[in-house]
């Protein structure tokens, strides 16, 4: 039998082969010998791997084959993998490889999903594209939020960003704060408060609950032209359902800043309109002692006497001295966007001169051409953008103090000290919108240029400055009534070239030199304070660098410090002082350094 086998055995050789791999090949092919020097090495990478092995996942997916899972959501069945699934999200990721039971369940049922958002989800995890249309995005952003789909979150929130507009800017606010989606809802309160003076006009805005409009009221950010426009939105909204709304009245007038209304507007509208509310009373009467008693507005100062940014209006920077032959341009600083843009020029180069701001208009006062000092005076109309000339004054000064004594279209402005080409002066004089022209009143006690001056209280006071001799620390108050200087307190430094502001019932004495102005040294950072009641100076926090011949000037109730010089370069450096801190902030910088330029603060653009 074996032998019979062995031999059936080898016969079975000419039908069954057993072929090595080198056999029927030339023997110098049989094997493949690289050389030993080449010792190379090789990385494949397909690029289309990925994209490739997820297309065909997707058919699996189509086609339900290789599903380790059933996502039921009402009557909707959607199979998918696991492992798709848990790539893709973070709520997926932690149901599937923690130790929850859902991890081996094959049926799962998402409560209060809507289905179409859940099918078109999932089908995102496999494609990576979903369409956001108007009627869908809402729902595939709760979904996708609550299924930790950041991307699509992320990509929702782009598509209601972009849809922003004032009849909706409200409820994308409220829906964003809902789906914790913080920039969105940052994005549509911003559009919001931008857009105000729309917005009010939509049902939206007549539909918010008190809390919404409150946290609305409160923003200083509120695009608006006067706090009228932010009173007037309140009572419409408080009439829109008077009977349910008004006991929300005197918790919402609280936000409305009634101290910077006017008299008149308080009297006839607010006091008609919440007189009758007890609790709205203490508040109008607030307002009223604001316009009755100005020399107690400092104890009065809280959030409501805080004017909003876009209606303490513009600042401008003009002229001075930008290292070449002096500037004759204005730059306009905007507090909302916190950016400086050219504005207009001035008819003639001026340096070393005074401007004082009258119902939308500027007046540009003295000063010298380069050559020769001058008495001109030029108007700039902010509502027709146009120049034209005043009487001149009847002496020619430059390093002159200018301000406005008093509130109204016919208030006065003075001109004070300064120097004639030849000596430095004490004389002052006032011009009279009525008249049109300038008369000659008390002169100072001392002769004095590059002084600030500010007019506080009914007062003028004439701060530093130099007298030819040296810096001053002098300070003189002039009284328009008796027509009479006095002295007060001197500063705590000697200031040449120094600016003076008047805020919040104080003097603000910044920057400044107390050696001769073409030395190198002795400018001044530092800054102090006057107060009138106790007549005596107190030192603050310092400017970021020594400097004199700074701009500066009060813009809502801030200080704003403009340019300068070191000694060494003009300067684009702009600070704003923050009282409550004690301390200066940087702010966007001139487009060009300068220094010795009238700053002025001009009302909003949209007056002009």
């Amino acid at each position: 039998m074996s032998g019979c086998d062995n031999r059936k055995g080898e016969n079975s050789k000419d039908n069954i082969s057993t072929i090595s791999a080198d056999e029927g090949l030339p023997r110098e092919l049989s094997q493949i010998s690289l050389s030993s020097e080449s010792n190379s090495e090789e990385c494949h990478c397909d690029e289309k791997h990925s994209e490739s092995t997820l297309k065909n996942i997707y058919g699996y997916y189509q086609s339900q084959k290789l599903c380790d899972v059933v996502l039921i959501a009402g009557e909707c069945r959607i199979p998918a993998h696991k492992v798709v699934l848990a790539s893709c999200s973070e709520y997926f990721a932690a149901m599937f490889t923690g130790s929850l039971r859902e991890a081996w369940s094959t049926e799962i049922t998402l409560e209060r999903i809507d289905p179409q958002a859940l099918r078109s989800l999932i089908n995102y995890c496999y494609t990576g594209s979903i369409e956001l249309n108007s009627e869908t995005a809402e729902i595939l952003m709760t979904t996708a939020n609550l299924l930790q789909l950041n991307s699509v979150t992320k990509a929702c929130c782009d598509f209601f960003e972009k849809q922003l507009d004032p009849c909706n800017c409200l409820g994308i606010a409220v829906f964003a704060e809902q789906q914790s989606c913080l920039s969105l809802h940052a994005k549509a309160l911003e559009y919001s408060y931008q857009h105000y003076m729309q917005v009010v006009k939509h049902q939206e805005f007549l539909a918010l609950e008190s809390d919404q409009l409150a946290s609305l009221l409160k923003s200083d950010e509120l695009n608006v032209q006067s706090e009228e426009n932010v009173f007037e939105s309140l009572m419409t909204w408080v009439q829109h359902d008077n009977l349910n709304r008004e006991k929300h009245l005197p918790t919402l007038l609280k936000l409305v800043k009634l101290p910077l209304l006017s008299s008149e507007y308080l009297i006839d509208k607010v006091e008609s309109a919440c007189g009758n509310v007890a609790e709205c009373q203490p508040l109008i009467m607030e307002a009223v002692k604001w316009h009755l008693l100005p020399e107690r507005r400092s104890l009065l100062f809280s959030n409501r006497t805080r004017p909003r940014t876009s209606t303490i209006g513009r600042l401008l920077a003009i002229g001075g001295m930008d290292g070449y032959k002096g500037a004759s341009n204005m730059e306009m600083y905007d507090p909302r966007t916190n950016t400086w843009t050219p504005f207009m020029r001035m008819g003639a180069r001026r340096l070393q001169f005074g401007v004082a701001v009258m119902q939308n208009k500027l007046i540009v006062v003295g000063g010298r051409d380069g050559l020769k000092t001058l008495n001109t005076v030029e108007c700039f109309d902010l509502t027709s953008l146009s120049w034209s000339t005043l009487a001149p004054m009847n002496t020619h000064r430059h390093g002159l103090g200018v301000a406005v004594l008093g509130e109204g279209p016919n208030a006065p402005i003075y001109a004070v000290g300064g120097h004639d080409g030849w000596i430095y002066l004490n004389s002052v004089e006032r011009w009279d919108a009525c008249s049109r022209t300038w008369s000659i009143v008390s002169p100072m006690a001392g002769a004095r240029s590059t002084c600030g001056v500010a007019a506080l209280r009914g007062k003028l006071y004439a701060v530093g400055g130099r007298d030819g001799g040296s810096c001053l620390r002098s300070v003189e108050c002039y009284d328009p009534a008796t027509n009479h200087w006095t002295n007060c307190a001197p500063m705590l430094r000697r200031r040449g070239g120094v600016s003076v502001v008047a805020a919040g019932g104080y003097l603000y004495a910044v920057g400044g030199h107390e050696a001769p102005a073409n030395s190198a040294g002795g400018r001044l950072a530092c800054v102090e304070r006057y107060d009138p009641r106790t007549d005596s100076w107190l030192l603050l926090a310092s400017l970021s660098c020594p400097r004199d011949a700074v701009g500066s000037c009060l813009l809502g109730d801030r200080i704003i410090a403009v340019g300068g010089y070191d000694g060494v370069q003009y300067l684009c450096v702009v600070e704003m002082f923050d009282e409550e801190g004690n301390s200066w902030r940087k702010l966007a910088p001139l487009s060009t350094g300068r220094a010795g330029a009238a700053v002025v603060a001009v009302p909003p653009p949209q007056l002009f």
